[in-house]
């Protein structure tokens, strides 16, 4: 697949139909950052009107998962990955626009490495954080992937 976010977004259509109907769009992919915007609207909110957390853990994850299968790829090997743990604080309501962004530098590159190397499963925590349009951080995420070569 390019990574793009046109074709991001329409993956999401296809495999990931809650994460486009709840209004979740990749909107920037570079080699090591990736940005992923969602505005709070009615389909998308909780009780206390704003962001939904769920909804907010959709886009963080988003954000990291995409780096990780554009590395993958970059890699030309078959290798899975899966999250197995992750961690969110909530810091002010989300309302408005809300922009997750995650920039591993190399962790992602080397956790491959390791695994190509080694052929042991590897596991490493990416975080991506949000913030509304007055650049206040509404809540961070961090997930810990495991990666590991599919025989």
């Amino acid at each position: 697949m390019n990574f793009t976010p046109s074709k991001l977004n329409a993956y999401t259509f296809f495999k990931l139909p809650s994460v486009w109907w709840c209004g979740v769009r990749v909107t920037q992919i570079q080699e090591k950052h990736c940005e992923v915007k969602v505005k709070h609207r009615w389909i998308n909110q909780n009780p206390f009107k704003s962001l939904f957390w769920a909804v907010q853990g959709m886009a963080a994850e988003l954000t990291t998962g995409v780096l990780l299968m554009k590395e993958i790829q970059s890699s030309n090997q078959k290798i899975s990955m899966l999250v197995i743990n992750n961690k969110a604080n909530f810091s002010k309501k989300a309302r408005g626009q809300i922009t997750f962004s995650c920039s591993p530098d190399d962790k992602i590159s080397k956790a491959i490495q390791q695994l190509l190397e080694t052929n042991e499963p590897q596991t490493l925590w990416l975080s991506s954080k949000g913030v509304d349009e007055n650049q206040v951080v509404v809540s961070t995420f961090e997930f810990e992937w495991t990666i590991l070569t599919k025989n």
